[in-house]
């Protein structure tokens, strides 16, 4: 037989791959893989430490406040409510 070039080999590999299976990796969304220098990464892990740390303590005063029975309601002492008893006058 003729030599197969690696081309045709990996078309002929691919080909065959499609006729046993409909499984597709997915496509690839993110750049590669860089390289980062040292300040450049503990800058990164810092933000994301605190971003973290955050999110926990947003966590934690959620869970008091359920915990709690606490409902956070909008008080307005001299907005909505108190015009309610006003009676309205014309002023002509």
């Amino acid at each position: 037989g003729s030599p197969v070039t690696p081309e045709e080999r990996r078309l002929r590999d691919k080909k065959h791959l499609n006729d046993i299976t409909a499984a597709r990796l997915p496509p690839l969304h993110h750049a590669p893989a860089k390289l980062l220098s040292i300040e450049e990464s503990i800058a990164i892990q810092i933000q994301q430490k605190e971003a973290y740390e955050e999110m926990q303590a947003k966590l934690a005063a959620q869970k008091l406040a359920e915990r709690l029975n606490i409902k956070m309601i909008r008080f307005e002492p001299e907005g909505e409510a108190s015009m309610q008893y006003r009676e309205v006058r014309d002023e002509d």
